[in-house]
Formats: structure tokens, sequence, C-alpha cells
């Protein structure tokens, strides 16, 4: 889709160099009013931030978005989704195996139990429990059964932790409140603790200790 009025070059500079901008900050550097910046807005296409009440926005090109479609600029964090319930939604269906919440927490950058309540009933997400969590599944009939069956057999691979292990993870989160299950997992390795992601993920989980990570694809 063509944009109708493409910025000017002051406009791209102005952005280029600031990454992200509100729509007070842009109105100044215009100079026109609110209701213009955001009809410019949609006809350059921007994307809003998915947290800090989408205040914030950036042009289409600037994000170096991660794998996961996620970029983070400073505590402004954007989606090629789009917003968070479009973004919660591709996010689920890209996944082989679903998500739990504690998953999509750490892979937002958000605490779970401020948004996920209002996706229990979502018509594109099937929220199914596994073990005392549950996990948000794609509606589609197909991938639904696909992503069922692969937490079926990730869960079943997934040995029990042993207790020097739980409190390994435990302690190197606490020293490392910010380091996500990956990374936790690398660290353990190479103090020869052997612990997958998932079964890290879990636990912090049970414990109630998924919160934020580093923010995702941060520049």
């Amino acid at each position: 889709m063509l944009q109708k009025h493409p910025p000017g070059e002051k406009t791209l500079r102005f952005l280029g160099r600031k990454k992200i901008t509100t729509l007070d900050e842009l109105g100044q550097h215009l100079q026109c009013s609110r209701r213009t910046v955001q009809r410019r807005l949609i006809d350059w296409q921007a994307i809003k931030s998915y947290n800090q009440n989408s205040r914030y926005f950036t042009l289409p090109h600037i994000p170096d978005f991660d794998p996961n479609g996620l970029w983070c600029y400073r505590e402004a964090f954007f989606s090629r989704f789009g917003n968070l319930p479009q973004t919660l939604v591709g996010l689920v269906h890209n996944a082989p195996a679903g998500l739990t919440a504690a998953e999509l927490g750490e892979l937002l950058s958000l605490r779970s139990s401020s948004f996920m309540w209002a996706f229990r009933d979502h018509p594109d997400l099937k929220r199914e429990k596994r073990q005392g969590i549950y996990v948000y599944f794609d509606s589609a009939s197909g991938r639904h059964t696909e992503q069922r069956q692969r937490r079926a057999v990730m869960i079943k691979s997934t040995r029990r932790l042993a207790e020097f292990e739980a409190i390994a993870i435990l302690v190197e989160k606490i020293k490392h409140p910010k380091m996500n299950a990956e990374e936790l997992s690398r660290r353990l390795r190479r103090k020869r603790v052997r612990v997958e992601p998932e079964m890290i993920r879990d636990l912090l989980a049970r414990q109630g200790l998924a919160g934020k990570k580093g923010a995702p694809g941060s520049s």
C-alpha cells in the first residue's frame, strides 16, 4: 500500500535521528495540530508502541525487528504485527507448541498478569490448562491440533528438576533478574548445571518469578 503523503526529507532526518516520537513532539516539529499529526502518521503507516499506552510512534523502515518480530528502543516496544492484541495472536500462531502466559510475558518484556486476563476468550486463541498452567494455542483447528501435540511431547520429554538444579536456577535468577530462560540456561551450563530453557521457564512460572527480561531487540 503506497503512502498518500510520504514524509519530507526534514521529517525523515528528524525521525531517523530520534527513531521514536510522540504526537506532541512531532506536532512541534511539523508545526501543525494534533489531528493533522494523527492523519500524517496514518498516511505514513507509522507503527505504535504496544506498551506505554501506545504513545510512541516510529516509521516502518526504522525498527530492526528480532526473529519474533519485536523491537525495543529505550522503554518503548514495537511489533511487526501491530498493537498488543495483534502481536499476542501473531506470537501464539507462530509458536510451534503454543505459549504460556509466562512465555508470552518473557517475549514481550511485560508482566503477563497485567494483560493476559483480557485474552482469555479471544476468538483467535484457545486457552487450555496443561500441568496446572494455561497454554494459549491458535484457534484454527489444524494449527491448534499441531501445537497441542507438540506441547504434549514437550511436557513428556521435560524431566523433573533435581533439587540442586532448582536451587541453582533460583539463585541465578535472583542475581540476574533481567536474564531470560535462554540466558540463564547458558550461564548455568558454564557452571556445569545443564537445564533446558523450557525447564527454567516452567520453574519460574510455578514460583511466580517469570517477570520482565531484557528488552526485545534493544538498540
